[in-house]
């Protein structure tokens, strides 16, 4: 992450972060045979390497997302998020779990915009979905003090992340709501592709078309990690979609050369050195962000 998202808003900021990242990755190192599918990303900071029963899943984090779209050099544009308004409008657990993924992801994305007044709004809706799922107690108000008192101090920061990770981690784990933070983390990602689709049709910025191509493996991952729950009411349509979704993504032609992570046990960091060498056409483009934008509306309406 860059020195000038950790200059933002505190409370915005640690807000964003918990929300979006609600269920965080294990402690160990990963084995080749270990990962679930491969993970692209060189950036730590970029990818999450999460447990859930047992196996290790790559998902790629939706903050880092809105610091490439805005690295594109796009403006600030109100019009590609959801509506804080309507969070009163999800009365399910599987709607309010999937559109605080959502938010938090917008969350995120307005404060790589300094847009206070909007970054409030946001807030509200962050803490209204969470105390509605019963989930905000997750998030230890002296982690919170801790990370206003170290803005400006990147590694203390990351290493604060971390703590975030592991505490809403425990967490849902201890309280058996697996699927919850499955959803949080699929409501994020779909909706920072929807901002990468969105910027890519305006500006065919390569860097973003790319980050779009890598998707190809956390849609697999995406899967994998919700299929357990298909027979619940409402994840078999999102299921179901995402299985329409890698099929388009099959068709994407992608190099990936695995080479094992570096671990820095002292900082509590896991490096990913392996790269994804991505070939993605005008038609696969298009048809991935009429699927996205498909999805995206389903999931926030």
């Amino acid at each position: 992450m860059t020195k000038k998202y950790f200059n933002l808003k505190n409370q915005v900021f640690t807000l964003s972060v918990l929300a979006v990242f609600a269920v965080s990755c294990g402690g160990e190192e990963p084995t080749e045979d270990q990962i679930e599918s491969p993970v692209e990303e060189k950036d730590p900071n970029s990818t999450q390497l999460m447990e859930i029963d047992g196996k290790i899943f790559s998902i790629p984090s939706p903050i880092q997302t809105a610091i490439l779209i805005k690295n594109a050099g796009t403006n600030y544009n109100k019009e590609v998020l959801n509506e804080p308004s309507k969070v009163t409008n999800y009365s399910t657990n599987f709607k309010k779990a999937i559109n605080l993924g959502v938010y938090g992801a917008d969350l995120g994305y307005v404060t790589m915009y300094d847009q206070t007044q909007d970054a409030i709004s946001f807030l509200t809706a962050v803490k209204s979905i969470a105390d509605d799922l019963g989930v905000s107690s997750a998030f230890d108000l002296a982690l919170v003090e801790r990370f206003e008192k170290n803005i400006g101090n990147q590694d203390s920061l990351l290493a604060l992340v971390s703590d975030a990770y592991k505490s809403s981690d425990r967490y849902l784990k201890g309280n058996q709501q697996n699927d919850v933070g499955s959803l949080i983390l699929a409501g994020g990602w779909i909706e920072s592709l929807y901002f990468a689709t969105t910027t890519a049709e305006m500006t065919k910025n390569q860097d973003v078309i790319k980050r779009i191509g890598e998707q190809k493996t956390t849609v697999y991952n995406l899967i994998k990690l919700l299929t357990p729950y298909y027979s619940k009411p409402d994840f078999t349509k999102l299921i179901d979609d995402l299985m329409e979704l890698n099929e388009i993504y099959e068709q994407v032609e992608s190099t990936y050369t695995f080479v094992k992570p570096t671990v820095d046990v002292e900082n509590k960091t896991t490096t990913i050195n392996s790269t994804t060498v991505v070939n993605i056409t005008d038609e696969q483009l298009k048809a991935i962000s009429d699927k996205v934008l498909a999805m995206r509306i389903e999931i926030i309406s």
